[in-house]
This record gives C-alpha cells, structure tokens and sequence, in this order.
C-alpha cells in the first residue's frame, strides 16, 4: 500500500498531501515568512552597502575618503596610536563587515566586525551629543542594524543558508558575535586610553 506524496513544510507547519491548495493559515504564515525575509535583506543592504563604502573611504579614498594617509592623520589626532595601521583595521572591518551583512554571509562576524568599529567612532564623537553633525546618532543607528542582524540572523535570502553551522541561525551566534564586537572595541579603546 503506497501512501500519498507530501510537500515539504516550513518549519512549525504540518506536511500536507501533494497537489492540495494551502490551508490559510499556511499561506499567511508563508507570508509573513517572506515578508520577515524581504526586511531583513533590505536592512542588509542598506546598512552593509553603506558600511562597506564608508570602508572604501578609509582604505581607498573612494567617494571622497580621506584613504589611509587622510584617515590615518584624523585616527592619530584621535589619539591612536599607529594611526595609519588603525586606519586599516577599520576600513577592512567596515568593508568586509559591511559586504557579509549585505551577502548574508558569516552574519554573526560581520556584526561583530560593524558594531566594534562603530563604538570606536561613537568614541570619538562622544563630547559632541547625540545630534548630526557632530553627534553619535548616525553611528548609533547603524551598530544597532548591524547589532539586530547579527541577533536575528540574515533571513532565508543570504549565503548564511549555505553554511551547514549558520543555516539554522541561533540567537547565541548573534549575542556572541554583538559580544565579541564590543570586547574587541573596548580593548582597542583600552589601548588608545593607555
């Protein structure tokens, strides 16, 4: 006795025979699915392509950046040591951090990587408030998208499905990763204070 082909489910849903219409329930639940994957993917891009491209100011002068000689300068006027060296770090974590979120992939490290330079620059623009343009609210807001990202994982749209340890994102990959990008920051601020 054979018994009848099932399609796959989603996660939390039950397998229902092949060629029968979805219940529903199931296709507003398979909506807000996609539509939670759709926002996700926007935030990505939004916050990685722009973390990315504020890196390539940094490493390249791209976008009228200030390259390494420029941002090394402001880095050591900062109170940096090895400006120019600090200068490489940031524009490799800020560019490669910013093209893992916009991929998806290596989520929980690409936070990692944004939200630690971003508390470096709040850092910097500390005695300045909140406010642009002198303030910390846009450095603010992107660590905390980065931040979201590494905690809720890159949605079902991201190279992260491909990784047989990051397919099923857990909420301790993020919270290690939001936690190794504060430790990180606060050795680097650490040794600039010495």
């Amino acid at each position: 006795m054979s018994t009848p082909e099932t399609t796959s489910a989603q996660p939390g849903t039950a397998a229902r025979p092949a060629g029968t219409a979805a219940a529903p329930q199931e296709r507003t639940a398979d909506d807000a699915l996609r539509a939670h994957d759709a926002g996700l993917f926007l935030l990505r891009l939004v916050v990685g392509l722009t973390m990315a491209a504020h890196g390539t100011q940094k490493l390249f002068g791209w976008f009228d950046g200030g390259g390494l000689k420029g941002t090394g300068a402001f880095f050591a006027s900062s109170g940096y040591p090895s400006g120019t060296t600090m200068a490489a770090v940031a524009g490799v974590s800020e560019t490669l951090g910013g093209l893992g979120l916009v991929l998806g992939l290596l989520t929980p490290l690409a936070g990692a990587a944004v939200v630690g330079t971003l508390i470096n620059a709040m850092a910097v623009k500390w005695s300045g408030g909140f406010f642009a343009p002198k303030g910390v609210e846009y450095e603010l807001v992107l660590a905390a998208g980065a931040a979201a990202l590494a905690l809720t994982g890159p949605g079902r749209f991201a190279a992260d499905r491909l990784l047989p340890v990051l397919r099923g994102h857990r909420l301790r990959h993020g919270v290690y990763g939001v936690l190794l990008g504060v430790v990180a920051a606060a050795a680097v601020l650490l040794f600039v204070r010495s």
